[in-house]
């Protein structure tokens, strides 16, 4: 009977216990890497046409330093010439895919004159890379399976595939230490839906698991479990179209559980989220969070003042510099973006403020707790001239910095979103008409939906984020013959 199973067996139940088993030798392999090669802070894997790289500072939670950089770049250079190469794939050891960059060293190079040019060096080598990265001629996949933060987010930001899974933590926490969201923060945030990149940036606030998904920063969700097999199956491919590596990822994604918790930045607390971080001035977002402390409804008034107490501890010249820059980065092509925050990051190292080193200081390396010592100590204290201070691109301007020029070509019709859950703006074209496969008369909610999960076959979580967009952005318009109600976008 159990001989009949086996040989009864489907052709792909069969084909996925091959790829199990392939991956387990792949695992096995790994395992076997000598003590020379695991002692690398970058281990590089060959399998077929995939080429992985694998950051392995676990003990440093794989964040970035000069030696890492310098392993990368070449080799990530060398695949996207290879004829051999099909897919580049980034990855972490550890529970981290990269916490951000080794900025304790970075502010002791700052912290005097003859070492500082390395200080900046490293953020002109970080930035180089994350737009090579961005500019691929190759397929490139970023396994977010676990502490994505800053310098991570931007090896990340710049894959078609950007994959979360339950163990994944996004953030830009850079306002913390007195510094700025950086690594193409200034590009990518602003393409978020409302102004939840602004929130995210000022704040220092973190996404989890399928939040980091269901908000865009990641294109896919599957269990970590499944990452193994992902490998393995991208591996085995072919011919690795977009349109196969994207159909291969979703093929494991997972149902949403109801027993899951999703993210809490939905609904009314969005809706607060995209008035209040709205403004160009700090303060006017201190000034409504503030109002809305004392807000009715309980979980506005309490999202209210956890975010204010949150934006007080953080330095009021990193919040006002942030600002800025994210107003003129949403402007700005990836390149130029870059080039701005080099600008400001050579103006943090330089002496432009103390925050800074105050900031890595008190938080990274005494761990004291409590409020850095930031100079100046509020935020209207923070001119706009001595914000005009980092972002200045004139000539006179004494932290004046660009990022070179690229080897690589640019891929110009690479979108951030173009694999990810619709955004809100593609959601309002499909209501208001002007969708390129829309229709010019009134819609349901239904049909909406409908809409995308044809334009995403397949893919998980449609449903939801159409949904709850819909539900927060729309109103119902009745045409008062108990037949037929419309939407109308409101907001």
């Amino acid at each position: 009977m159990l001989r009949l199973s086996v040989r009864g067996m489907s052709g792909r139940a069969a084909s996925v216990a091959a790829q199990r088993t392939r991956a387990i030798g792949q695992q096995l392999r790994m395992a076997s890497t000598s003590a020379e090669e695991a002692s690398s802070p970058v281990l590089f894997e060959s399998n077929n046409g995939l080429r992985t790289y694998v950051l392995n500072r676990p003990k440093k939670l794989n964040a970035l330093d000069t030696p890492t950089l310098n392993l990368l770049r070449p080799r990530i250079e060398e695949w996207n010439k290879s004829e051999l190469c099909g897919i580049v794939l980034g990855t972490g050891a550890g529970r981290a895919f990269c916490a951000g960059g080794d900025v304790a060293s970075v502010v002791d190079n700052a912290a005097k004159p003859e070492t500082r040019p390395a200080a900046i060096e490293f953020f002109k080598k970080e930035f180089e890379l994350d737009y090579i990265l961005a500019s691929l001629r190759k397929p490139y996949v970023a396994i977010m399976d676990g502490i994505t933060m800053g310098g991570g987010a931007g090896l990340a930001a710049g894959a078609q595939f950007r994959i979360a899974t339950e163990k994944t933590v996004f953030a830009m926490p850079e306002t913390k230490i007195g510094y700025f969201p950086d690594v193409g923060g200034s590009y990518y945030l602003p393409k978020l839906d409302g102004e939840l990149g602004t929130y995210l940036a000022l704040t220092g606030d973190s996404l989890k698991g399928r939040a980091v998904f269901e908000h865009g920063l990641a294109t896919h969700f599957i269990p970590s479990r499944r990452v193994p097999l992902l490998l393995q199956r991208l591996a085995d491919l072919d011919q690795p179209s977009l349109a196969v590596i994207d159909q291969t990822i979703e093929e494991l994604s997972s149902e949403i559980d109801e027993a899951e918790s999703r993210s809490s930045l939905i609904g009314p607390t969005r809706v607060a989220i995209d008035a209040v971080f709205s403004h160009s001035k700090v303060e006017d977002i201190f000034k409504d969070l503030q109002g809305l402390c004392k807000h009715e409804d309980e979980s506005i008034s309490t999202w209210a003042s956890r975010t204010l107490e949150q934006l007080k501890e953080r330095s009021p010249t990193s919040l006002k510099v942030t600002l800025a820059a994210l107003r003129r980065g949403k402007k700005l092509h990836l390149q130029d973006a870059l080039s701005l925050e080099l600008n400001i990051a050579a103006a943090f190292c330089s002496g432009a403020t103390n925050d800074f080193q105050t900031g890595v200081k008190a938080v990274l390396v005494e761990k004291a707790g409590g409020r850095p010592a930031w100079s100046p100590s509020e935020v209207s204290e923070v001119t706009e001239k001595t914000v005009e201070k980092f972002l200045a691109i004139d000539s006179e301007s004494p932290y004046k910095l660009e990022v070179p020029t690229s080897v690589l070509e640019v891929h110009n019709g690479r979108r951030y979103t173009q694999f990810a859950l619709p955004t809100e703006r593609e959601i309002m074209e499909a209501v208001t008409g002007s969708h390129a496969n829309a229709g010019d008369m009134g819609v349901t909610a239904e049909e909406i939906v409908a809409l995308f999960e044809r334009l995403r076959p397949g893919k998980h979580g449609v449903r939801e984020k159409v949904q709850e967009v819909l539900a927060r952005k729309c109103t119902l318009i009745d045409n008062a013959d108990g037949n037929f109600v419309w939407l109308k976008w409101i907001h």
